[in-house]
């Protein structure tokens, strides 16, 4: 506290610099300029990126539907395939089952039981007919 402190020069008001007045008309005109010139850019980007993407679906939609047609065919396929698929089973099934081994075999060996009798259908207008080519 007792220290020295050193001395301060008096103050002096600072003086005002003028400041120079800039054209603000020139400085909007060129921002509107940059402005205007920035969102040309965009627009023409981003019409550059719209042709590519027209140019790509252009491209693509032909194989697109050749894709889809190819789908369909396989689909009808897989439907005809899966009632084959169904007929079999039932057949397999059939095949193995042995309440029906019985009637399996008189179908493949066209043989019946000695307790059966066999009938024959026969038309009665194709028998008159056989007659009558039978009969010189």
């Amino acid at each position: 506290m007792n220290a020295f402190q050193p001395s301060r020069p008096p103050l002096q008001p600072e003086k005002q610099r003028r400041s120079v007045p800039r054209p603000k008309k020139h400085l909007r005109q060129r921002s509107y300029q940059i402005m205007a010139i920035e969102t040309t850019a965009k627009i023409t980007v981003n019409l550059v990126i719209l042709t590519a993407a027209v140019s790509a679906l252009v491209q693509l939609l032909p194989y697109h539907w050749l894709q889809q047609d190819k789908l369909r065919e396989i689909r009808t396929e897989v439907k005809l395939m899966e009632g084959r698929v169904h007929n079999l089973r039932a057949e397999f099934s059939r095949n193995f089952d042995p309440r029906q081994a019985k009637s399996i075999r008189q179908e493949q060996s066209y043989r019946f039981d000695p307790s059966q009798r066999q009938i024959v259908l026969i038309d009665p207008d194709r028998k008159e007919a056989d007659k009558s080519d039978s009969r010189p």
